[in-house]
């Protein structure tokens, strides 16, 4: 395994001196390989996010066990977690925020490469090169981020996340403030930079469609535990907990009188589920 997470807990303090802590995940464990794509779904304040930052160290383990590479991420020394911070990237949800807006996008690919040492010389050729990976003109270096499109912008943030060469990328909903056309060609994306460079990803997302589309494993998340998981197939077609069956139900599809169907199955899905 690349990546693996043994009964993970995490919780956060209120705002209050008298606020007990609130507890967010639940004993969760995952297992990632070298080149696979991990599908975490679940609803908002599910913990799936938290996940992905603890992973990242944004997010501080009360206990259990995260380990990277056959290494121990929360026990990281200083030289480990910078090494870490190269080996594990994140791609966050919206790109309008994400992306310094006073760097050009060449500035904001070259950064995270200086600052690892990397020949100035050589990191314009890495630039050059992480713009046509994400396929992006080689122009756009000079140029910023609010010249461009959202779809085109999570582009941008794919190529920063891609420049120290990670092993892992956490994708944090990286679609959902797209359209649907958009979400498409990104997704679509994703799975070319994957082929191309075996990289991994733990795909966070709130729908299932967009996991199944991209995701060789699925894991569902709710109120901070794992209440399913499995390959992608299975999850999504043959789901064994009410709870993911409702998130099948919930999801659009192109069809108005098979959504209406669905619509009328998930509230009666619900009622059954509050009753």
């Amino acid at each position: 395994m690349l990546l693996t997470i043994d009964e993970l807990c995490v919780s956060y303090r209120g705002r209050g001196l008298r606020t007990r802590p609130r507890r967010v995940l639940h004993e969760v464990s995952l297992g990632l390989r070298p080149g696979e794509t991990l599908g975490l779904v679940g609803e908002s304040g599910s913990g799936k996010s938290t996940i992905g930052r603890a992973i990242t160290g944004l997010a501080r383990a009360e206990s259990g066990r995260i380990e990277f590479a056959g290494e121990r991420v929360e026990h990281a020394d200083a030289r480990r977690r910078r090494r870490l911070a190269k080996d594990i990237q994140m791609v966050f949800q919206d790109p309008y925020t994400s992306l310094d807006p006073a760097l050009t996008v060449g500035d904001t690919l070259r950064e995270p490469l200086l600052a690892q040492g990397v020949p100035a010389k050589q990191a314009a050729a890495r630039v050059a090169t992480l713009l046509d990976r994400v396929q992006l003109p080689a122009d756009a270096a000079a140029r910023l981020p609010r010249e461009f499109s959202g779809g085109q912008r999570q582009r941008v943030a794919i190529a920063r996340a891609l420049a120290p060469d990670p092993r892992l990328v956490v994708c944090d909903e990286p679609v959902s403030a797209l359209d649907l056309t958009t979400q498409r060609v990104v997704l679509e994306l994703l799975l070319e930079i994957q082929e191309a460079t075996g990289v991994s990803y733990l795909f966070i997302s709130h729908d299932l469609s967009v996991v199944r589309f991209l995701s060789h494993r699925v894991a569902v998340l709710r109120d901070g535990r794992i209440v399913e998981s499995g390959t992608a197939a299975e999850v999504t077609e043959t789901p064994q907990h009410p709870y993911t069956r409702r998130m099948l139900l919930a999801a659009p599809v192109p069809d108005v009188d098979r959504q209406r169907e669905r619509r009328a199955a998930f509230a009666r899905a619900r009622s059954g589920a509050a009753a």
